[in-house]
């Protein structure tokens, strides 16, 4: 017979410990202060990132263009500011029907500790494809970044995440059984 995970083993008690999310730990279940200030870390890390692709996506336009003519330079950099708006708005509709479609199936807490390790594990690979990838999508990289800044301002604007309602889900279940514990 398998044995269980640690978190879903009970205590002594018998009442169920708060789980911790990746990112979150167990400051989502009170919403105080250190919960908050979890998530302006987050909103600050993703604007950090933002702000990094979209220098790099302009830089890398610009190098890509610079050697045509004033007219086609001209033409493609008003596509590029079209498409970009465009971007922003297909961003951050994927981000909020990812989002609604999370929270109508919210992942528990082990899903999400699952999800997080799997994330990490192929972020790897993924950047190393992404520098291959980076030569063909130089011309369109201004709409790219466009769009994930669409898609992380749209992330950081949700009333909770689905980790948190999963988790919460999942800790109701625990306490109809056995109560909680604040640990």
């Amino acid at each position: 017979m398998a044995s269980k995970a640690s978190s879903e083993t009970r205590p002594a008690g018998g009442r169920a410990e708060i789980p911790s999310l990746p990112q979150l730990g167990t400051t989502w279940y009170e919403h105080g202060a250190r919960y908050w200030l979890r998530r302006a870390w987050i909103a600050f890390g993703l604007l950090v990132v933002s702000a990094l692709l979209v220098f790099f996506s302009l830089s890398l336009y610009d190098g890509f263009t610079s050697e045509w003519s004033p007219a086609a330079r001209t033409a493609a950099d008003r596509v590029q500011i079209a498409g970009s708006c465009v971007a922003v708005v297909w961003g951050w509709l994927k981000q909020r029907r990812d989002h609604r479609a999370g929270l109508l199936d919210p992942p528990g807490p082990l899903d999400s500790a699952s999800a997080r390790r799997d994330h990490n594990r192929r972020t790897p690979g993924l950047v190393a494809a992404g520098r291959g990838l980076l030569l063909v999508l130089a011309p369109v990289m201004p709409m790219v970044a466009a769009w994930c800044v669409g898609w992380f301002l749209a992330h950081l604007t949700v009333r909770q995440y689905p980790s948190e309602v999963g988790a919460r889900r999942w800790l109701e279940a625990q306490k109809g059984r056995s109560g909680t514990s604040r640990g």
